[in-house]
C-alpha cells in the first residue's frame, strides 16, 4: 500500500511539474515568435520607407552622442517590389538579395490572391507587407529562414532543458516522497505488526475452544438436546471467526512482504483437481451442477498451496453464488505463456458500479446476504494477492448476455524470478 502510495505521490508530482513546464514552454515559443514576426514586419516597413540606393548613416559604436538618428539597415534579408498601376511588377529593388526575375510576378500574384495585407508564403519561405505609399503599391518580402532557425534553437533548448528539469524534478520528488511517507509508512507497519500478532495470538484460545467444543459433542448423551444446539452453535461461530483469524494474518503477512515464497514447479492441472473434488459434495448439497474442462499436464512455477487455495476461493464464492440448479463451470487452458483460469457461475447480475470494489477488503456486493452467504469479504482479496504473488492478474466480468459471473485468472507460466526463493520439492509431481 505504501509502495503505491509513493508512486501515486510521485505520478502527481510528475504531472504537475510537467504541466508547469509545459505552460511555460509554450508561453516562452509563443511570445518569441510574435517577436520574430514583429522584428520581419518592422524590417519590411522600414525596406519599403528606406531607400536602399541611399549611402546608410554611419554608426560609431560607443558614442552615443555622435550616434546617428536615422533609421537602422534592415538585418534581414528583405526586398520590395514596386507594383505598376495594373498590378503588374515594375521594379525590384534590394541589397544584398538576388531575386529571379521569373519568380517576381509568382511571388506578387500568391501575395495578391492571399487576400491580406500581410502574410505568410509557406511553400516559398517568405513573409510579405503590402504597403500604399506616395509612389504606388509596393510589396515587401523578408526570409523567414532566420525565423524558423531561431524557433528550431528554441524548441531544442526547451527540450533539453524540459528533460534535464524533469529528471531534477523526479530526483526530489522520490526524495519528499519517502521523506513525506514516513510517519504513514511507519504507521501502516505497526498496523500489520499488530493485525499479524493480534491474529497468531487469537488463533490458540480459537484451537482450545473449538477442540472443548468437540469434546463436548461427542458426549451428548451427558447434556441435553437445548445444550446441544448452544455448543454447535457457538462450535459453528469460533470455526468462523478461526477463519476470519487466518484470513487476517494471511493478509499481514502478505502487506509485509517479509519472506519470499518459495516457488517449484508443479502440475497445475493436478493442483486445480485437488482444490476442485471436495466441493463436489457441497455443489451436490446446494443444489449445483459442478462442470470442469481442465487441460492436462499444464505445469506452472510458482506456490502450490496458495494456487490451490485460490481455486477453492474462487470455487466457494461461484457456488455460494450460483442459486439454486445454477451451473459452475472450472476451466483451464494454455494461451500462449499464459496458464488461463476461469471460473463461472449462473445467478444473478453483480452491478457494473460494484464490480470495481469486489477485489477489496470487506466489502460485500450485498452486505443484507453477507451472513446467510457466509464470510468477510476477505475472500477475493486474498485471492487477488495471491495473483499479484505470482505476477498475474485477476478480472471480473458479470453480464446478462454471460449468464452470470466469470473470475479470470491470467498466470505467467515461469514469473520473474527477482524476490522468489525457488525450490525443487515440486519437481516430479
Amino acid at each position: 500500500m505504501i509502495h503505491k502510495l509513493r508512486k501515486k505521490f510521485i505520478l502527481i508530482n510528475m504531472m504537475l511539474v510537467g504541466a508547469v513546464l509545459l505552460v511555460v514552454f509554450c508561453a516562452v515559443c509563443l511570445s518569441t515568435h510574435h517577436r520574430l514576426r514583429e522584428d520581419s514586419l518592422n524590417a519590411m516597413r522600414q525596406a519599403v520607407s528606406y531607400p536602399f540606393d541611399e549611402k546608410f548613416p554611419h554608426l560609431e559604436i560607443g558614442r552615443k552622442e555622435r550616434r546617428s538618428k536615422g533609421k537602422p539597415m534592415p538585418m534581414m534579408p528583405v526586398f520590395v517590389v514596386e507594383l505598376a498601376g495594373d498590378g503588374s511588377a515594375a521594379s525590384v529593388r534590394g541589397k544584398n538579395v538576388t531575386v529571379d526575375p521569373d519568380a517576381v510576378a509568382e511571388l506578387v500574384d500568391a501575395a495578391q490572391a492571399d487576400g491580406a495585407r500581410s502574410g505568410r508564403l509557406p511553400s516559398y519561405g517568405l513573409r510579405y507587407l503590402i504597403a500604399e505609399t506616395p509612389d504606388g503599391t509596393q510589396i515587401a518580402f523578408a526570409d523567414t529562414g532566420s525565423e524558423r532557425q531561431s524557433m528550431l534553437n528554441l524548441l531544442l533548448t526547451s527540450l533539453v532543458v524540459g528533460i534535464c528539469a524533469l529528471g531534477a524534478f523526479f530526483a526530489i520528488s522520490v526524495y519528499l516522497a519517502r521523506w513525506a511517507l514516513r510517519p504513514a509508512e511507519r504507521a501502516w507497519q505497526q498496523q500489520q505488526q499488530f493485525v499479524a500478532d493480534a491474529s497468531h495470538e487469537l488463533k490458540t484460545p480459537l484451537t482450545v475452544i473449538l477442540a472443548n467444543m468437540g469434546i463436548l459433542l461427542s458426549a451428548q448423551d451427558q447434556i441435553g438436546p437445548a445444550e446441544i444446539k448452544w455448543v454447535e452453535n457457538t462450535q459453528a461461530e469460533a470455526r468462523r471467526m478461526k477463519q476470519l483469524v487466518d484470513d487476517l494474518l494471511f493478509l499481514a503477512r502478505a502487506d509485509g512482504a517479509k519472506n519470499r515464497l518459495a516457488f517449484s514447479r508443479f502440475s497445475l492441472s493436478d493442483a486445480v483437481w485437488s482444490a476442485l473434488l471436495p466441493f463436489e459434495a457441497l455443489a451436490f448439497e446446494q443444489g449445483v451442477d459442478l462442470q470442469s474442462e481442465i487441460e492436462p499436464d499444464l505445469w506452472l512455477t510458482g506456490h502450490e498451496g496458495q494456487i490451490r487455495q485460490l481455486t477453492a476461493i474462487l470455487i466457494d464464492n461461484a457456488c455460494k453464488y450460483a442459486g439454486k440448479r445454477g451451473t459452475v463451470t472450472v476451466t483451464l487452458r494454455r494461451t500462449g505463456e499464459q496458464l488461463l483460469l476461469s471460473v463461472h457461475n449462473t445467478g444473478s447480475q453483480i452491478p457494473a458500479d460494484t464490480l470495481p470494489h469486489l477485489f477489496e477488503r470487506f466489502y460485500r456486493a450485498d452486505p443484507s446476504r453477507a451472513r446467510e452467504r457466509g464470510g468477510y469479504g476477505l475472500g477475493l482479496a486474498i485471492a487477488q494477492t495471491i495473483v499479484q504473488s505470482h505476477c498475474g492478474r485477476i478480472s471480473v466480468e458479470s453480464s446478462a448476455a454471460q449468464g452470470g459471473t466469470c473470475f479470470t485468472v491470467q498466470l505467467p507460466q515461469n514469473p520473474p524470478r527477482s524476490g522468489i526463493r525457488e525450490t525443487t520439492s515440486g519437481l516430479g509431481r
